[in-house]
């Protein structure tokens, strides 16, 4: 039986950040999906891993992102990708965290980094006042710079269930990235791929047995 609902934040409760990446890349004729490809190279120890972890400060990420990145074929700084972060919230996306709320436990789990207003990454006030009013919907949330450790370090995850006081099984976790829903399948969790809102709606209340797909947007 289900009794939380674990939610990522980029990418699934706003739109994703690899829209904006993608906007970058052509906009600078950069090849498509290349600043994903830099994060995705040595994932575990590269500028953004230890970005993302709190291990380095900004400045020193600006260096080390443009290092990895120029090696790679087109400079990049660090402080241009940090720009890029901060998507729009979906309304139909948080209407459906509400209703989970009313029957579920939720939570927030983050990969997020030191820079911009709050926990989404907000590069203005208003946009984080927007979303503070989303965050304060989670019972908890846990974010990767506040914790030392990130997704998908499998101590993420049970540090979430932890704090909700559930077991793996106990939780549907939601991301729209394979590698972070992999380690917690293997806990025991169900997971769904964030790929669309209306897929994910549809996946959600397979799983949950309640209305979602007609929630307004």
């Amino acid at each position: 039986m289900i009794k939380a609902v674990l939610w990522d934040f980029g990418g699934v409760l706003t739109t994703s950040p690899f829209e904006a990446f993608n906007r970058f890349e052509a906009e600078h004729g950069i090849p498509i999906d290349f600043i994903r490809g830099i994060n995705a190279t040595n994932p575990t120890t590269n500028a953004w891993a230890q970005f993302e972890s709190s291990r380095i400060s900004v400045e020193e990420f600006d260096a080390a992102f443009r290092d990895e990145s120029s090696a790679a074929g087109h400079p990049v700084g660090g402080r241009q990708v940090i720009e890029l972060l901060s998507g729009e919230l979906r309304p139909r996306m948080v209407n459906a965290l509400r209703a989970c709320k009313e029957r579920f436990k939720v939570a927030c789990l983050t990969n997020n980094v030191k820079s911009g207003e709050g926990p989404g990454m907000a590069r203005s006030a208003e946009r984080a006042a927007r979303i503070e009013a989303v965050m304060e919907l989670f019972d908890v949330v846990i974010e990767s710079s506040k914790e030392g450790i990130r997704k998908p370090d499998t101590q993420f995850y049970l540090l979430a269930c932890e704090k909700l006081a559930i077991e793996p099984g106990d939780a549907v976790f939601l991301d729209d990235l394979g590698i972070n829903l992999k380690p917690a399948r293997a806990l025991g969790m169900t997971t769904i791929k964030v790929e669309t809102e209306e897929q994910t709606l549809r996946e959600l209340q397979t799983v949950l047995g309640i209305e979602l797909q007609d929630l307004p947007g």
